[in-house]
C-alpha cells in the first residue's frame, strides 16, 4: 500500500488496473500501439520505394498507393485513439469524483477530521482534472514508446544490420536519461500538488471564517499566510517547469545524436556502393522514427505527474486500511429492537487510541446520555453506531450480528439521527424535513413539525412550508434550525434516536423548546444522546461519563 505521501516510482500504478473501465481501455491503447507501429514501418518502406523510384526517373504506383493507404490508416488511428482517450478519461473521471465524494460523505464527520473540505475540492476538482495528461497523453505514447521500437528494430535487422546494432545502443539512453529526470521531477511535482493541495484547503477556510478572522483582527495575518503559501507555491511550480524544459532538452540532444550516429555510416555505405538507395532511404526513415515515442512520452512525463499526485490521494480516500469498508454486500437485516452491544470496542485515530476496551449495552427501549470533557470520544461512540467508523479492535453488536456485517443502508433506514448542528440545504422547508422520507405527505411534515415545536415559527416564514431557505438554512436561528432537525427525526419514525448535543448553542428560548420536543420524540425508541446541559439528563435512564478514553455509568 502507498502511504499517501509516498511517490510511487513506475510509470503506471498497479492500483490503477482496478478502477472501472481501466482494463478495456488499457486494452485498447495496447492494440492501438500494435497497429501504429506496423503502419510506422510498412509507411516508412512504401516511402523509400517511392522515393528511390523517383530518384531514377521511375514512379512505383503500388507503393504510391501503399504511401497514401499508411499515411491514411495513421491518421485515423491517431483520431480515434485521441476519441477513445478521452471518453475513457470523462468516464473515469466522473467516476472517481462519484466515488470519492460519496465515501466522504458516508464516513461523516469523524472521517473529516484531518480532511479539510478546501482539500478535498482541490482534489475532486483540478486534481482529477490533472489526469487528463496522463490519461490522454502519457499513457498510449507508453504503450508506442515500447511498440514502435521494437517494430523499426525488427525491421532495420533484416535491412542493415550495423544500423540495427547503432539504434540497439544508443536507443536506451533516451529512457535511461528520462528516468534519471524523472525520478527528480516526480518528487518535485509531488510537492507542487501538496503545496496546491494545502493551499486550497487553507484558502477556503480562510473564506469560510472570515467573520472570525475580521472579529479577532486575524484576517491580515491570514492574507499574509495564504500570500506566503500561493509564492512557495508559484516557485515548486517554476522549479517543476525548468526541470521539464531542461530535460526535454537532454532527451532531444540524445536522440540528435544517435540519429546521426547512424545517418553518417549510412551515408558513407551508400556512396561506397555497400547499401542500395531504398535501403539507405528504409534506414533514415526508420531510424527517427525509433526515437519519436520516447521523446514524446517523456515530454508528456511531467504534464502527467500533478495527476499522478493528485491519484495517489484519490486511492488514499478510497483504501479500504484507511476508511470504513463498504459492506452493501452484508446481511440485510437485523432483529428490531435487538439490545446494543459494545463488546471490548477500540477506536483508534491516527494510530492514537480515543477509546480504548469499551463495553456496555443499550437495553432495547432504553435511553442512555453520553456526558464528559469535548473529545473525550462521545460522537465516535454516535458514529459508531451509524456505522460511519469501526472499531480498531472488538465488535459492536446488533443482537447478536456484528453491525460490521450488516448491510449500511438498511440499517441506517431504522435510525433518526439529530447533529449538534442538522444541515439545512438550499431547498423549501418542507423538502428539508422530509429529507429522511422523501415520499411524506403535507400532512405527515406538518405533523412532524408540530412534534418539534417548529410549526409556530414556520407559519411565519413567507410561504410557510415552501419557503425555499438559503444555503445551510440561511436565514434561521440556530434554534429553528435545530427544531428542524428534530422534526426530520420524527418524520423518520425510526426504532433508534441518536442525538448528538441538540441543545448546543441554543438561547434559553430555543433550548427550551428543543427540550419540551425530545421526550415526544424519545416516546417508544431506543436513544443514545450526548448530553453537555443539565437539562437533557432526566431524560435518560442511565447517564455513561465518557473520559480519558473509557466509558463507565455514574449517578446522574
Amino acid at each position: 500500500m502507498t502511504a499517501p505521501g509516498e511517490v510511487r516510482r513506475g510509470p503506471v500504478d498497479p492500483r490503477l488496473l482496478r478502477l472501472p473501465g481501466m482494463r478495456p481501455y488499457l486494452a485498447a491503447v495496447l492494440g492501438y500501439g500494435v497497429a501504429t507501429a506496423v503502419v510506422v514501418v510498412g509507411f516508412a518502406d512504401s516511402l523509400s520505394r517511392v522515393l528511390a523510384g523517383v530518384a531514377v526517373g521511375r514512379l512505383d504506383t503500388g507503393a504510391l498507393v501503399a504511401v497514401l493507404v499508411f499515411a491514411a490508416v495513421r491518421g485515423l488511428l491517431a483520431a480515434t485513439r485521441g476519441a477513445t482517450a478521452t471518453a475513457a478519461a470523462a468516464t473515469l473521471k466522473a467516476r472517481l469524483r462519484a466515488d470519492l465524494l460519496g465515501r466522504a460523505l458516508g464516513r461523516g464527520p469523524v472521517w473529516l477530521r484531518g480532511q479539510r473540505a478546501g482539500e478535498l475540492a482541490t482534489l475532486a476538482g483540478p486534481g482529477v482534472n490533472a489526469l487528463d495528461a496522463y490519461l490522454i497523453g502519457y499513457l498510449p505514447l507508453l504503450v508506442t514508446a515500447v511498440t514502435v521500437p521494437v517494430a523499426v528494430l525488427g525491421r532495420l535487422a533484416l535491412a542493415d544490420r550495423t544500423a540495427a546494432l547503432t539504434v540497439a545502443l544508443t536507443l536506451p539512453l533516451v529512457p535511461i536519461f528520462a528516468a534519471l529526470v524523472g525520478w527528480h521531477t516526480a518528487s518535485a511535482t509531488q510537492r507542487q500538488w501538496r503545496l496546491l493541495h494545502r493551499l486550497g484547503g487553507h484558502f477556503l477556510d480562510m473564506l469560510t471564517g472570515v467573520t472570525t478572522l475580521r472579529a479577532f483582527g486575524r484576517a491580515r495575518a491570514q492574507i499574509e499566510v495564504v500570500r506566503a503559501m500561493a509564492d512557495k507555491h508559484r516557485e515548486a511550480t517554476m522549479r517543476t517547469l525548468r526541470l521539464a524544459f531542461l530535460s526535454a532538452l537532454v532527451l532531444e540532444l540524445l536522440a540528435t545524436l544517435a540519429v546521426a550516429l547512424v545517418a553518417v555510416p549510412v551515408g558513407i555505405a551508400l556512396v561506397d556502393g555497400d547499401l542500395t538507395l531504398p535501403v539507405a532511404l528504409l534506414v533514415l526513415l526508420l531510424t527517427p522514427e525509433a526515437f519519436t515515442p520516447l521523446r514524446a512520452a517523456g515530454a508528456q512525463f511531467h504534464a502527467s505527474q500533478e495527476g499522478l499526485a493528485a491519484l495517489r490521494d484519490v486511492f488514499a480516500v478510497r483504501s479500504p486500511t484507511d476508511a470504513a469498508p463498504t459492506r452493501s454486500g452484508g446481511a440485510s437485516a437485523t432483529p428490531r429492537g435487538a439490545r446494543l452491544v459494545f463488546d471490548n470496542t477500540t477506536f483508534e485515530y491516527a494510530g492514537t487510541a480515543v477509546l480504548r476496551d469499551v463495553t456496555f449495552a443499550v437495553a432495547p427501549g432504553e435511553r442512555i446520555a453520553l456526558i464528559g470533557p469535548s473529545g473525550g470520544g462521545k460522537s465516535t461512540l454516535l458514529h459508531a453506531l451509524l456505522g460511519f467508523v469501526t472499531p480498531t479492535s472488538g465488535r459492536v453488536l446488533v443482537g447478536n450480528v456484528d453491525l460490521a456485517e450488516v448491510d449500511p443502508d438498511a440499517w441506517r433506514s431504522r435510525i433518526a439521527w439529530v447533529p449538534q448542528r442538522p444541515y439545512l440545504f438550499a431547498a423549501s422547508v418542507a423538502d428539508n424535513v422530509r429529507l429522511g422520507l422523501p415520499d411524506a405527505s403535507p400532512d405527515a411534515v406538518r405533523a412532524a413539525a408540530c412534534a418539534a415545536a417548529a410549526d409556530s415559527f414556520v407559519a411565519t416564514l413567507p410561504d410557510g412550508y415552501d419557503t425555499v431557505l438559503g444555503e445551510r438554512g440561511f436565514g434561521l436561528s440556530s434554534g429553528q434550525r435545530q427544531r428542524l432537525g428534530v422534526a426530520r427525526a420524527f418524520l423518520r419514525d425510526a426504532d433508534l434516536l441518536l442525538l448528538d448535543e441538540p441543545t448546543a448553542r441554543l438561547d434559553g428560548g430555543s433550548e427550551a423548546a428543543v427540550i419540551e420536543a425530545t421526550p415526544r420524540l424519545l416516546a417508544g425508541r431506543t436513544a443514545v444522546f450526548v448530553a453537555h446541559r443539565p437539562a437533557m439528563l432526566p431524560l435518560a435512564d442511565r447517564v455513561l461519563l465518557v473520559r480519558d478514553g473509557t466509558v463507565r455509568e455514574v449517578t446522574p
